[in-house]
């Protein structure tokens, strides 16, 4: 996938998962990272229970990738806590 790919997929995948735990966006730059960084951590995460990592730009990558940064928010807010 291409850098432009991994960009487009982890802002909409960022963006997704901190509306599902924050109800809000983290802001362009944060949600790409958030987004990037979680389709990397997705990706081992359903590798790890045997299944299929980021696989390109599909609804299944969105997924792997949405979940991804939803697990990393969740690990994020339990060590820093909620900040208003």
């Amino acid at each position: 996938m291409s850098i432009l790919g991994w960009i487009v997929l982890g802002l909409i995948a960022g963006f997704i998962g901190s509306k599902i735990v924050n109800k809000q966006g983290e802001g362009l730059i944060l949600d790409i990272v958030l987004g990037i960084v979680g389709a990397v951590v997705g990706g081992f995460l359903f590798a790890q229970f045997g299944a299929a990592g980021v696989t390109g730009f599909n609804l299944y990558s969105m997924f792997v990738a949405v979940i991804g940064a939803i697990v990393i928010l969740i690990l994020y807010h339990a060590i820093f806590g909620r900040r208003a």
